[in-house]
């Protein structure tokens, strides 16, 4: 599983991974129990590769923020979710000291630390971007 093929889908918990076009919208497997379904297309999905937070500077990828999350965590799951707001904005500082305090919530930060260990528990342990293709001018 890449991670340019997780998903989120607006009023479904957990992650999803694509598996193909439907007549519909598209199929999609559950990363927690591993079922299949169809998302429909009027179903506002969200791929994680193209979600980035916010910093005092930049922008920085969701996938960024993984893989510091990663390091940080030494391939293990995050603190849980469930967790204060309060600690979880510690560790958030701890993983990414530069993020905007004013324009991400302590639920974005929940969310964040509810998607990682979802894709630590699947076994995912490298969170990479496609590369984009190199325009010669």
């Amino acid at each position: 599983m890449e991670f340019k093929d997780v998903l989120a889908i607006s009023g479904m918990p957990g992650l999803y991974k694509y598996v193909a076009q439907s007549k519909n919208g598209i199929i999609v497997e559950s990363l927690a129990d591993g079922r299949r379904m169809n998302a429909s297309a009027t179903s506002r999905v969200s791929a994680l590769a193209e979600i980035s937070m916010f910093t005092e500077g930049e922008d920085i990828p969701l996938a960024d923020v993984f893989t510091r999350m990663y390091a940080h965590t030494e391939g293990k799951e995050a603190l849980s979710h469930k967790e204060s707001a309060d600690k979880l904005k510690a560790f958030f500082s701890e993983v990414l000291p530069e993020w905007d305090r004013e324009r991400v919530h302590a639920s974005d930060i929940k969310k964040a630390v509810t998607w990682f260990n979802i894709l630590v528990g699947a076994g995912m342990t490298e969170f990479k971007l496609p590369e984009e293709e190199q325009v010669e001018e």
